[in-house]
């Protein structure tokens, strides 16, 4: 298993490579976004997000749209709008600073088991719209959505429970692993994302709905 930690801080990135190694990772460093761009695909990205040429917001982005890879972003930023604005540019998870080591190795472990390809076969139909988890491809009346990996996740999450009501608490956990009810704004703009790609014609009905005050479920 490949990590690719991205740490301009020697006092930091040294510690925690020799901590990763340790543990029975192979770890490549990157002290620079552009460095962290040009390696080799790992398995799985450490990302700090204040990096002496790019912002790792950026680099976050960047890595996003080229690849699937999991992202868990590794800041001393802890406010909201930092956590909110890392996982909708697609991060998997978000560690804040000071952070130990083996809350960092439980993470790493349960994002990569979310990533995963999942073990069911063939596609599940709901009404008009069919999901192939083996391929992570979705299609509506045949037609594929152009959907991003968090999106296909959230979407997972729906069609797997058809008409059952979800809270946003729920599929932060299922969808982001979060366990607390924090950031519960990020579930509402991915999917108010994936109503905009399944809904873009306003004669078709609507895929998911609000419940009030109790979350979201999909339309059987």
């Amino acid at each position: 298993m490949r990590l690719l930690v991205v740490e301009d801080e020697d006092a930091i990135a040294g510690p925690l490579v020799e901590g990763l190694q340790r543990e029975g990772f192979a770890v490549e460093r990157a002290a620079t976004g552009e460095a962290a761009l040009a390696a080799e695909a790992p398995d799985l990205v450490l990302l700090d997000l204040r990096l002496p040429d790019l912002d790792g917001l950026e680099v976050c982005r960047r890595l996003r749209e080229r690849s699937r890879v999991p992202i868990i972003v590794v800041s001393a930023r802890g406010e909201e709008v930092d956590r909110v604005v890392g996982l909708e540019l697609g991060a998997d998870d978000y560690v804040v600073k000071p952070f130990g080591l083996r809350e960092l190795i439980a993470r790493i472990k349960a994002v990569l088991r979310r990533a995963e390809p999942a073990p069911a076969s063939g596609a599940t139909r709901v009404a008009d719209l069919e999901v192939d988890t083996r391929a992570r491809r979705a299609t509506l009346n045949g037609t594929d959505v152009a959907l991003t990996p968090k999106e296909f996740d959230l979407l997972l999450a729906f069609v797997r429970r058809p008409g059952v009501v979800l809270s946003r608490v729920a599929l932060l956990r299922d969808v982001w692993g979060h366990s607390a009810d924090v950031l519960t704004r990020t579930v509402d703009i991915h999917v108010a994302e994936l109503r905009r790609k399944l809904e873009s014609d306003p004669s078709t009905p609507k895929h998911i709905l609000t419940v009030w005050k109790a979350g979201y479920r999909l339309h059987r």
